[in-house]
């Protein structure tokens, strides 16, 4: 299939879909503020029986999350429960008692150990890296931390990535994700370990989590995912085994104008395999 189908609403794709797995930062929101017309969206279709699980790439712990989605104007009401890559990022932590780690990233995420008995190091003397962002994405690439990451190589370190993006919207910009480093440190050799989509251990707590809601376990062919990322949301769900809606107003904003006046073989260039549907913004 090489063929792009655009659907005008999330209504035409959700019969028979037990539960909805949506992004967040891209589809709900922008980083400043909600789309409420994709709120609401998710909103309706959990009204009609349906089960919504926000799965997000976002260091920080769930409940965290949650509290930026209020500062945000994203109401409760949108979605059942949340699971984040910074969730999984402290299972690690918390499986590895007594062993060092060395933290890299913004002050504001430092509820990725909250309550975990972790001790912290410099990375002379650490045994392992949680890399939640850089310092100040405002102004610094992956390029700034070349140096760190030689020297973590040199000792051997296993970097977790608590935020396997590369790049997230804020307003109107792309700004650098913990992701773009970890990648970083793979071309230079470091062992990394990925939590978060594109990879499995988040959207099996997700399907766990649908499963408690919907009181039984649920058939892969009766879940939607939902994301504007090629890398991440799109792969993430057809190595899962899951169908795709992609959102285009968000990171492949500009790659995707005049996306239905595509070639077969641009689709295929673009996507790779294509997703069940597109939508420029999501919407009822």
């Amino acid at each position: 299939m090489t063929t792009l189908h655009f659907a005008e609403g999330l209504r035409e794709l959700v019969g028979g879909v037990e539960v909805v797995l949506s992004d967040i930062w891209g589809v709900v929101h922008n980083g400043l503020e909600s789309f409420p017309e994709a709120c609401e969206a998710l909103h309706t279709y959990r009204s009609r029986g349906g089960t919504v699980i926000l799965i997000t790439n976002a260091p920080r712990p769930a409940d965290s999350v949650q509290r930026q989605l209020r500062k945000l104007g994203v109401p409760d009401e949108t979605y059942d429960a949340i699971v984040s890559s910074g969730d999984l990022t402290r299972l690690y932590v918390a499986e590895h008692p007594g062993r060092k780690m060395f933290w890299l990233g913004p002050e504001r995420d430092n509820s990725i150990y909250r309550g975990l008995d972790a001790v912290t190091a410099p990375l002379e003397e650490a045994d392992y890296i949680v890399c939640t962002g850089l310092y100040d994405d405002e102004t610094e690439t992956a390029e700034d931390y070349r140096g760190m990451m030689l020297k973590a190589r040199e000792r051997k370190l296993t970097l977790v990535c608590a935020n396997p993006d590369i790049v997230v919207e804020r307003g109107d910009r792309l700004i650098y994700c913990a992701g773009a480093i970890a990648e970083l440190y793979r071309e230079l050799g470091g062992e990394v370990i990925f939590y978060g989509k594109p990879h499995r251990p988040i959207y099996e707590r997700a399907m766990t989590l649908a499963g408690e809601r919907q009181g039984h376990q649920i058939d892969r062919k009766k879940v939607l995912a939902i994301g504007d990322s090629v890398r991440t949301d799109l792969t993430g769900a057809r190595e899962f085994g899951i169908d795709c809606l992609f959102v285009t107003r968000g990171i492949h904003a500009e790659e995707f104008e005049g996306l239905d006046q595509l070639d077969p073989n641009s689709v295929m260039e673009l996507f790779g395999h294509p997703p069940k549907a597109l939508m420029r913004e999501l919407k009822w």
